[in-house]
């Protein structure tokens, strides 16, 4: 016994050696402005590249901002950023590493030469990295938006001497006179990459990426990219700004998307992170919305044949979220901890004082084909008051994988007739009727937990309709001291269910099906189980018009989502219908 405890523990230990060393990877970022995170009081759009940049990683990497503005890489250790920096950092952790702009001005605590302060300031970054265990990597200075002439670029230089070049708009924005941008950077994006190549370390040319894309863009366009605002459209800057050299939410994302294609050049071991998505949502503002429910607005309506990916970041989003028919295609993917959540509830009353009614109490409501979601949570935060709804669904090959459908009564309504429905690996929580409605819906090893005692699921299935509710390989558990739950009941009179090798808990009650309290129900509706385990599994003691399948004949899950059109989302995933791959 003594060595199956000793045996016991040591197991336990490696297990959690090896749980330990699978931390996240670290990317610190240290620099200027045009990196840094940004306050976005009053609407403010300005955006720093690297505020944008953890919307282009997976989970496994976290971006930890310390860019500032108006530093150079004097007054950033000067003031102690640096140190901090330095305390952080563990082994296999990344430096992002990008100054020049502040570097130029003339000002003695920022000042730095190129080639000589500036290239020292470098090598301490690097050096001091490295003696951590981390991973420099270098970059030099983004583009400043100069389409001048020659002569021009003196009044330029000139303004990047004086303390901070946004007071200076004026003389730069006078100088739209040529397609040619005009350097105002010098020497100091030399010594970035000197010093990269001297030491061996990744680097990445921001100039040039930036001076491709404005140059390419044209005087006009590119300014969609700068700071450019008119008078008394936002709060934070009621007079208006032309700056151009700080970046926009457009300009942000797009240079932050360019770089990241770039960091995975220069850096492998990270380009398995990578992630580009069409669309962000993020509370912090390193997206492109804050709402979820404006990305939904801001796909192109009837976008056929490909698809609009869209990231939800981490956050509780409280918004009643719409997706109309016109947004065909959608992928929503949520990073971990982001949740849809209303509180709506059927007797609440709406802004004429009706009750909101079952349906119009949804905390988000799909009804355009080809939908997908995945890592989402969609909640019902009314709690126990009767009928809420958490998310209600009317729409055709609908695909959602490893969501989370939160609520008590009516948790998931799957309203669209004639639609279909794929959930996997999902998790579904209620109390009354918590899966209901007229869709054929696939359950596919999904955890269906009963909060309280009452039925999973009430399908109304069509007459004629070949299938309602089929879960297969699901797990059904409950809260402690439930202890009088159906499987189903049927609220139209052809409601089918079937659940097929399903883990049952002892609060599935030895009948396992209702009628509803009426009898006629038993002679229509379709209630069957094959292999059920566990303690809830009692065939023998089943309601007397329910049924033991014998066999899967005509239930494998392709069989029962392929309608017309063959669609299969167990081998296909997500993919689109018609599309060459």
């Amino acid at each position: 016994m003594r060595n199956k405890l000793i045996l016991c523990l040591g197991l336990f230990l490696v297990l959690t050696a090896f749980t330990a060393d699978k931390s996240v990877i670290t990317i610190f970022m240290i620099g200027d402005s045009t990196m840094a995170n940004k306050n976005m009081t009053g609407e403010n759009p300005e955006r720093g590249w690297g505020m944008m940049l953890p919307g282009f990683f997976t989970e496994d990497i976290r971006v930890d901002n310390h860019a500032v503005n108006g530093r150079s890489s004097k007054s950033f250790i000067d003031e102690g950023r640096w140190d901090k920096v330095l305390s952080l950092i563990k082994k296999g952790d990344y430096v992002f590493i990008q100054f020049g702009h502040n570097d130029e001005k003339t000002k003695p605590d920022r000042h730095t030469e190129p080639g000589s302060t500036f290239d020292a300031n470098l090598r301490k970054f690097v050096n001091e990295t490295r003696a951590k265990g981390g991973i420099p990597v270098l970059f030099n200075s983004i583009v400043r938006r100069n389409f001048g002439t020659v002569a021009d670029s003196a009044a330029i230089h000139a303004a990047v001497s004086q303390d901070d070049f946004r007071k200076d708009a004026g003389p730069e924005t006078s100088m739209v006179q040529g397609e040619r941008l005009i350097d105002t950077h010098g020497a100091y994006l030399l010594s970035p990459r000197n010093v990269a190549r001297e030491l061996n370390v990744p680097f990445v040319d921001m100039n040039k990426i930036t001076h491709d894309l404005v140059e390419r863009m044209g005087p006009e366009a590119s300014k969609k990219l700068f700071m450019w605002v008119e008078p008394n459209t936002i709060p934070a800057m009621p007079k208006g700004r032309a700056d151009n050299t700080h970046l926009n939410i457009y300009g942000g994302r797009v240079i932050a998307g360019l770089t990241v294609d770039a960091i995975a050049e220069a850096v492998p071991a990270l380009a398995k992170y990578v992630r580009h998505y069409d669309i962000v949502v993020a509370q912090d503002g390193s997206g492109d919305f804050f709402t979820v429910q404006e990305a939904i607005n801001a796909v192109p309506d009837f976008r056929k044949n490909v698809r609009t990916t869209i990231l939800v970041r981490k956050g509780v989003y409280k918004e009643k979220l719409i997706v109309p028919p016109c947004k065909l295609n959608i992928s929503l993917i949520g990073q971990d901890g982001a949740v849809l959540e209303y509180d709506g509830y059927a007797s609440r009353p709406n802004r004429f004082g009706e009750e909101m009614s079952t349906s119009g109490s949804a905390s988000c409501y799909i009804y355009a084909p080809d939908f997908y979601a995945e890592g989402i949570t969609f909640a019902n935060t009314a709690g126990p008051v009767g009928q809420a709804v958490a998310c209600f669904v009317s729409a055709d090959r609908v695909y959602f994988k490893n969501c989370r459908f939160l609520g008590f009564q009516d948790t998931l309504y799957t309203y669209g007739k004639g639609c279909r429905q794929y959930y996997e690996d999902c998790y579904i929580e209620g109390t009354v009727d918590f899966i209901f409605g007229w869709s054929t819906a696939v359950f596919n090893r999904c955890h269906i937990h009963s909060l309280g005692d009452g039925y999973v699921t009430a399908p109304s299935t069509d007459q004629g309709q070949r299938y309602g509710y089929v879960f297969y390989d699901c797990r059904l558990t409950a809260d402690e001291g439930v202890r009088k739950v159906y499987l189903s009941r049927p609220w139209r009179l052809y409601g089918q269910a079937v659940y097929i090798r399903c883990d049952m808990g002892r609060h599935i009650l030895p009948e396992g099906w209702n009628n509803w309290g009426k009898k006629e129900n038993e002679k229509t509706a379709f209630f069957a189980e094959y292999q059920s385990r566990g303690e809830g599994a009692n065939p023998d003691a089943r309601a007397a018009f329910s049924r033991q399948l014998p066999n899967l004949d005509d239930y494998a899950m392709e069989t029962v989502l392929a309608g017309d059109d063959g669609w299969n989302p167990v081998v296909n995933g997500n993919a689109l219908l018609n599309v060459k791959r």
